[in-house]
């Protein structure tokens, strides 16, 4: 029997993103916001303690469900090495241009045997007006996925802002009760920022764009 070949958007539970809002095709609403990060081991035990104490109590302060999403990628260091190669033929200085031809070979080898990783944090803040309930921890699609075989659309403009306008306060909590945990910023991805991350998602050879770091 002949099997019909799907592509790959046939499977993603994506109907649109808006705004910097993912539509999902049951109609629940999806906002994806980025998090800086704290180094806990250059702090004492007495502010590890309270960092911890008030990310727990932002934890216990949450009426509703969001999703953590950790992502490690090897970092790519070829944009780097490239400025300096163009630096280094810009240069007429022979003794300055062996210097920056032998780093460029000791950060090429350097990189060859240790795994530099770039880590970014995630937190995906869902909204549905019907009970959903949520999803298994696997990743940033266990929150988006749907958990029912019910379909429904967002159907008009004026149902669409009404939704964002729940999900934007439930971003405002998540941002506020970061605030308070150890400072850590919080940014919502916007529409180019969200599609290039799922491009990522789906693409993790490939580098494409620029998300904006946080490093704490």
């Amino acid at each position: 029997m002949a099997i019909e070949a799907r592509s790959t958007q046939s499977f993603v539970p994506i109907k649109e993103v808006r705004d910097g809002i993912i539509i999902l095709k049951d109609g629940g609403l999806r906002a994806v916001l980025m998090c800086s990060s704290i180094n806990l081991s250059l702090k004492s035990f007495e502010e590890q303690e309270a960092v911890l104490r008030q990310f727990e109590n932002f934890l216990n302060s949450l009426d509703f469900s969001v999703e953590i999403v950790i992502q490690s990628r090897r970092h790519d260091i070829r944009p780097y090495l490239l400025k300096l190669e163009e630096r280094m033929r810009d240069i007429n200085e022979p003794l300055l241009k062996i210097q920056i031809k032998e780093y460029i070979e000791f950060i090429e080898t350097f990189t060859e045997n240790v795994n530099i990783m770039n880590k970014q944090f995630f937190i995906v803040v869902p909204y549905t007006k019907s009970n959903i309930t949520p999803g298994k921890a696997g990743g940033m699609l266990s929150k988006i996925l749907p958990t029912s075989k019910s379909s429904s659309t967002v159907a008009t403009t004026g149902s669409f802002e009404e939704e964002r306008t729940q999900l934007e306060q439930r971003i405002s909590v998540i941002q506020g009760g970061l605030a308070r945990s150890g400072g850590l910023q919080v940014i919502q991805l916007g529409t180019e920022e969200i599609i290039e991350k799922f491009y990522q998602t789906f693409n993790p050879g490939e580098n494409v764009g620029n998300i904006t770091n946080y490093e704490g």
